[in-house]
């Protein structure tokens, strides 16, 4: 069977693709990002929080936030069929990053000394940064997964094609001779 360029596309065309998936990508955690250094400073500077509570209660918030950005903004098209599988991985992976992220400020905090509430907001950037790169590729690979190409079934599909014909054709026999 041949294949078309639309069906098979170049990588050219698989990196736009890719590149316009991380630009909303980027703009729903751009979103989330806001969401949660606004509640972590509210949280160290108002409520007087330590700063890894800080940080945990603000990436709740976000991840909150962020699973309404994914699904229902850049991963519309994907496969929901099973949602609780999705919120489910979608939690795990964000638990993970939010490890990732408060790992990187516990470190900062207690092993590096660095304890003032701007030295706290760097440490939290650069944790955020490597847990951004980790929930990307887990999201986009395992949460939000996309909806097979009929031509992955394309082996399948001339059976099931002849098998509907058949059927078709023997409802049109015994409706001829009812007649």
């Amino acid at each position: 069977m041949a294949t078309t360029t639309a069906s098979n596309p170049s990588l050219a065309q698989k990196l736009r693709g890719l590149s316009g998936e991380v630009v909303k990508f980027a703009i729903v955690g751009l979103s989330g990002v806001v969401v949660n250094f606004a509640v972590f400073w509210i949280c160290i500077n108002g409520f007087h929080l330590a700063s890894l509570r800080s940080n945990i209660a603000a990436t709740l918030v976000a991840i909150a936030t962020n699973y309404l950005g994914y699904r229902y903004w850049l991963y519309r098209d994907r496969d929901a069929a099973s949602r609780k599988r999705e919120i489910t991985l979608f939690l795990l992976f964000s638990g993970a990053g939010m490890l990732i992220e408060t790992g990187v400020l516990g470190f900062s905090v207690y092993v590096l000394g660095l304890d003032s509430h701007f030295e706290q907001l760097a440490a939290k950037v650069a944790g955020l940064a490597v847990a951004t790169v980790f929930r990307f590729v887990s999201y986009r690979t395992w949460v939000f997964t996309a909806i097979p190409e009929p031509e992955a079934a394309e082996g399948e599909a001339p059976g099931l094609v002849a098998q509907a014909e058949l059927m078709l054709a023997t409802e049109q026999i015994r409706y001829a001779k009812a007649e």
